[in-house]
């Protein structure tokens, strides 16, 4: 058979296309205004059995506790994720504000969560979470600024940064950190996005349709031969390969999550003065920066609605819960308010974060 230029062209490309040619949904959550499914000193990850050293915010299926083995989240009576299937946790440190005036706490409510299924564009087949994978993403002990106040997600460029924080303000031009900032006395901005930086900004987060939203991306290349408990190895970022993003030889490759969580920053618009160069918020684990924010994830999903929504959904911002052919249905009203184990003080106004965490960071 004769191929003509165009044709041989044609084949060519088809030959060296990407398995999967890169969409997303965005899964969102039922929640009681200001809440989570549950909050408290709990981190079934890093601490499993015990109480954590700080708290956080928790998303998700109703067997979340102390502990969480294997397929535990399978066997969840409710979720608050609106795919009925998925019973998976996601959390996050909790945000507080600490007043100017006389240094207490008061936990800052959250708006709401939205977690983006990014499905690569690759050459590696993107497979559903292992039930009970547990995936960590950033450095809860970091307090020293990262290489870059923008995202880098490529191993093979260096330092992984994967958590930023953006703030939309009513004035698009107003600098949201301080111009020059290296990171040591405050955040820095992303060179590309003056709305976003590594750290805390150091305005008030106005923006007409969200406040303070803080970004953290999640790794998704598994090394099964790490296993499904092993936070600290079982996972990384894949690595660019000319348009595609391609995991190491036998590891799998799977969804790309993505965190992002609204905080409502402006009940505190009245309660601090801007000067540009400070700012009230401090996370549970007594960052002051932010550079040390992190994302936990266990995988409550069923396998086969997972896979279904990898091979064949691109909603985009429109929701997960708009895919074709949701396995189990759609959450429609279910909240799944979880009792805490280690539930945070119940005043308004404390002295000292949960867990007793000094202070970190600028300005100690």
């Amino acid at each position: 058979m004769k191929f003509t230029t165009l044709s041989f062209t044609s084949v060519l490309a088809i030959s060296v296309a990407a398995k999967h040619d890169g969409s997303f949904a965005v899964l969102r959550f039922n929640n009681e205004g200001g809440k989570f499914s549950t909050e408290g000193r709990m981190d079934p990850v890093v601490s499993p059995g015990t109480a954590s050293g700080h708290s956080h915010g928790i998303m998700g299926g109703s067997n979340f506790g102390l502990t969480v083995n294997g397929p535990d989240l399978l066997d969840s009576k409710c979720t608050n994720a609106l795919i009925v299937n998925d019973k998976s946790n996601y959390w996050v440190p909790n945000l507080w504000f600490q007043s100017p005036k006389n240094s207490t706490f008061k936990k800052v409510p959250l708006d709401y969560m939205s977690v983006y299924y990014k499905f690569d564009t690759t050459n590696d087949d993107i497979k559903a979470f292992p039930s009970g994978l547990k995936i960590v993403s950033g450095d809860a002990m970091k307090r020293t600024p990262p290489a870059t106040g923008g995202l880098q997600l490529d191993p093979s460029q260096g330092e992984i940064q994967a958590v930023q924080w953006t703030c939309p303000t009513a004035n698009t031009n107003e600098d949201r950190y301080p111009p020059g900032s290296d990171g040591t006395k405050a955040g820095m901005v992303d060179p590309n996005n003056k709305g976003s930086g590594a750290g805390f900004p150091v305005v008030n987060c106005d923006g007409v349709y969200s406040p303070l939203r803080q970004d953290i991306h999640l790794p998704s290349c598994y090394n099964p031969a790490a296993g499904l408990d092993d936070y600290a190895n079982n996972m990384a970022f894949p690595t660019a390969n000319g348009n595609a993003l391609d995991c190491p030889e036998g590891w799998t490759h799977v969804p790309h999550l993505f965190y992002e969580i609204y905080y409502s920053t402006t009940d505190f618009e009245n309660e601090w003065d801007e000067d540009g160069a400070h700012q009230p918020f401090v996370l549970s684990n007594g960052d002051r920066t932010g550079f040390s924010s992190h994302a936990d994830f266990i995988s409550g999903w069923d396998v086969d609605t997972l896979q279904t929504m990898i091979d064949g959904c691109n909603a985009g911002d429109a929701g997960m819960d708009k895919c074709p052919k949701i396995i189990g249905g759609i959450n429609t009203s279910d909240k799944c308010q979880i009792e805490s184990a280690v539930p945070d003080p119940s005043e308004d106004w404390i002295t000292a974060l949960p867990g007793n965490n000094p202070l970190a960071g600028w300005g100690v």
